[in-house]
This record gives C-alpha cells, sequence and structure tokens, in this order.
C-alpha cells in the first residue's frame, strides 16, 4: 500500500471507528448490530465501497473489519463484508441526490413508536415526527416497511434504496432504520435525529397525550406548532477552528460538546454554543459533538449580518440585550414531550415546568414554557429572572454569567426535572400535589 493510500485509510478508518463509538453511546447499536458504507476513491482514482464486516463491533472496530470492495465486481472481500452490502451498494449508486454514504442503526425508539399489531403482511403507517428537528430534517415523514426476512433479503435491497431515494431515512418494522447522506456523518446525525424523534413520540403517548391529534394539527399548520426551522446540515468546515491559539477556551467547547452528547441533551450535531467576546462571539452550529467527531469553532461579529441564521441571531440579540457571557441552546427531548404536557381537566399545555424532585426544586422553582412563536422581549426578560427557558416546538435555551461549565448546569438540570415529572405521572401520581407550595406564587 503506498504512503498516500494508507494515510487516506488511516483516516478513514479514524472515521469508521469514531463514528462507530458514537452511535453505540447514542444506543442505536447493540454491540454488534448495524453497518456503516461509504463510497471512496483510492489514489489511482478507482472507485471502492468502504463497509464494516459482517458481525463486527461497531464501538471497538479494528482496522481489519473495514472492507474496501469494488462497486461493480465480487471479490473476496465481499463475503467477508456485512450482510447487507448489497443494500448499501444500491443505496450509494442512487442517482438524482448526493449520496456518499449509508448506515443501517437498531433506532430503538423509533423502532418501538412504528410496531403494529396488525396481521401481515400488512404496510404500516409512516412515522410523522412531532418534534421541530424530526420534522425538518425528516421532511414530515418516513416509511416504515414490514418484510418477511427483515435481513439481507432481496425484498429488502429492492425496497430500502427506493424508500431512500425519496426519504433521507427509511424504517424497517421490528428491527431498525436506514439512512443516506453526503458524508457518513450527515448519515448518522438523521439516524439520531429519527430515533429522538421516536423517543418523543414515546414520551409525549406516556403524558398521556393524543398522539394523532397531536400529529393532524403539526401536519395541518406546523409554523405554529415550530419556533424555526433548524438550519440545513452542512458537511463541510467540521474541523474548522477560527481560534485554535485560545487552547483553553477550545478544551471547554469540545469538553460541553461531548457532554451534551453524552448526556442526550441533544441528538448528534443539533443545538449551539457560544461565549462572547468584546466584539465577536466564539461560536458553534454544532454543539452536540462526541470527543472524535467534533464541528466547527467559529468567531463571528457581534453585529447582525444578513447571512445570519435565525439561531444565530437569537445568540446576537441575547448578548445585545443582555450581560450574559455564554449560551447553550440544546433539544431536550423531554423537554419538548413535556412543553406539550397539560393537566388532568385543563385544555391547554402547561406553561411552567415544576420541578417535584428535591434538587430540582433547590435549584429552579419553576421554569418557564413559552409557545414557539414568542415575543423576544419577554424570552430575554425570562432568562434574566430563570437563566433557562423551554420553547415549545423550540428546544431550551440557558445562560450563564462565567464559564461554559456554570450554562451546562441548565440543560442538564431540565433533563433530569422533566424525566422525574414524566415519571411520576406515568405512576398515576398527582402532580400538583407534589409541587411545592411556594411554586404556585411563583
Amino acid at each position: 500500500m503506498t504512503s498516500e493510500k494508507w494515510k487516506a485509510s488511516e483516516k478513514l478508518i479514524a472515521l469508521f471507528q469514531a463514528v462507530g463509538k458514537a452511535s453505540l453511546l447514542y444506543d442505536i447499536q447493540d454491540s454488534h448490530s448495524g453497518n456503516m458504507a461509504l463510497r471512496w476513491k483510492d489514489e489511482n482514482g478507482y472507485e471502492k465501497i468502504v463497509i464494516t464486516a459482517t458481525g463486527s463491533q461497531k464501538g471497538d472496530l479494528e482496522p481489519d473489519q473495514i472492507c474496501f470492495l469494488s462497486p461493480s465486481e465480487t471479490d473476496f472481500g465481499y463475503y467477508k463484508a456485512s450482510s447487507e452490502t448489497d443494500i448499501h451498494a444500491r443505496i450509494l449508486a442512487l442517482k438524482g441526490i448526493d449520496v456518499s454514504a449509508s448506515m443501517h442503526c437498531h433506532t430503538k425508539d423509533l423502532v418501538i413508536s412504528t410496531l403494529d399489531d396488525e396481521e401481515k403482511p400488512n404496510k404500516p403507517a409512516p412515522f410523522v415526527p412531532i418534534d421541530p428537528l424530526g420534522y425538518t430534517y425528516l421532511k414530515g415523514s418516513l416509511p416504515v416497511d414490514w418484510f418477511e426476512v427483515p435481513c439481507g433479503s432481496p425484498e429488502m435491497v429492492n425496497t430500502i434504496p427506493k424508500r431512500l431515494a425519496h426519504h433521507p431515512v427509511t424504517v424497517i418494522q421490528g428491527h431498525g432504520a436506514f439512512s443516506r447522506g453526503r458524508s457518513l456523518q450527515e448519515a448518522f446525525f438523521l439516524a439520531c435525529v429519527a430515533n429522538n424523534s421516536g423517543y418523543i413520540v414515546r414520551l409525549v403517548s406516556r403524558l398521556g397525550l393524543d398522539i394523532k391529534e397531536l400529529r393532524d394539527k403539526i401536519q395541518h399548520d406546523p409554523d405554529s406548532f415550530f419556533s424555526y426551522p433548524p438550519g440545513e446540515y452542512t458537511i463541510e468546515s467540521d474541523e474548522c477552528c477560527d481560534f485554535p491559539d485560545e487552547e483553553e477556551i477550545v478544551r471547554e467547547f469540545l469538553k460541553t460538546g461531548a457532554r451534551i452528547f453524552e448526556s442526550r441533551l441533544s441528538p448528534f450535531h443539533t443545538g449551539s454554543i457560544s461565549v462572547r467576546g468584546v466584539k465577536t462571539m466564539l461560536y458553534t452550529p454544532k454543539a452536540s459533538m462526541p470527543r472524535e467527531l467534533g464541528g466547527p469553532l467559529l468567531e463571528i461579529s457581534l453585529s447582525p449580518e444578513k447571512p445570519d441564521s435565525p439561531e444565530l441571531r437569537i445568540h446576537k440579540e441575547i448578548y445585545k440585550r443582555s450581560n450574559f457571557q455564554t449560551i447553550i441552546h440544546c433539544y431536550i427531548p423531554e423537554a419538548e414531550a413535556i412543553s406539550h404536557f397539560t393537566y388532568p381537566g385543563e385544555s391547554e399545555p402547561c406553561n411552567r415546568v415544576v420541578p417535584v424532585d428535591s434538587e430540582g426544586s433547590f435549584f429552579y422553582l419553576v421554569i418557564p414554557v413559552i409557545p414557539p412563536t414568542y415575543d423576544l422581549e419577554e424570552f430575554i426578560r425570562l432568562l434574566h429572572d430563570y437563566k433557562v427557558v423551554i420553547v415549545r416546538g423550540g428546544g431550551v435555551w440557558g445562560v450563564g454569567a462565567q464559564s461554559l461549565s456554570e450554562v451546562l448546569h441548565h440543560p442538564s438540570s431540565v433533563r433530569e426535572i422533566c424525566l422525574y415529572r414524566i415519571g411520576a405521572f406515568e405512576r398515576g401520581l398527582d402532580l400538583r400535589k407534589m409541587e411545592p407550595e411556594k411554586a404556585k406564587r411563583w
């Protein structure tokens, strides 16, 4: 192997290992499940399919468990590769769309939310997300198919690539999902978003809400349910760092991003983090970053600029109207679910979350919940008063006066507070009785 090819292969192997570890950590694979594939050109310009070997542990991939195959000829390595190589090869050969990578994951929450007990064979209903990330990135719905042999069968080879020609993710009932992307990171991103959407549907069901009614309302008028569409996923510049000499702050960004991902505060490469400077802000638009899969670290003017995304504009408006030094925005699934919660006997979703656990009550008497279309002045006033705000259909915003560690505490606490409330309701407990009396006057 030439030096150039070895370096390219080494980089590819590191990427596969990083995505494999992250998928295991995010719990969309078990120890040996799933597979990943990528189109790649060698030093002679010949295209290869790079794919994980059958039975390999995605969280502990060895270099010899990553196969380099010809896309048009069967060779020895083909038999070592995943049993679903034929499916991946057809996905990677799709025309008319930019596809360079594909993944098959055991997206457990998505699978559970798409199960049915109908007599087989049948055509399962499409999966409709109810959260802003899923509704935006999954294009409103995902196809779901039942297969008699749901692992590498000819029926799957024929069906799954056709589904992915029109959808970013497709679901195999009772098995998992396939995703495709312009990069392996994007395929992983879409799998994470899809599973997160399935998890939110499950949480909302546990809160006793009518999922069908909520889906119908969202599909009829999505703009009234979501704050703003999340920005388009980018595949360039993930390794960019505009402030490499600021080693301490770089470490803080990476540490915070890893904690957001590992603590399930936001799916892979979603949310945002910023730190205020004098005339600029340090910013990442991909807050949820596993330790070996970073995102861009940018230095951006604090002044408004025409290309600013809605997300970036909010960061700038908060700094313009406050003395806060740090901001984190996350899409916490438990907070999105609880924002739809309606107390028994009431007709409107709650406008605040009251902790029922001791630590949550110590730090936060209440946490405000505001609608997707909110008044900016009111939003920033609430951040001044509470330091953290849940936006229904828009994620969780937290602010700090000093470090990223300080502000990270807010979304981390919000997730636990929401989990305790969901668990208490699931047990049939009366949340009103459990809420501190002083919270009712707040």
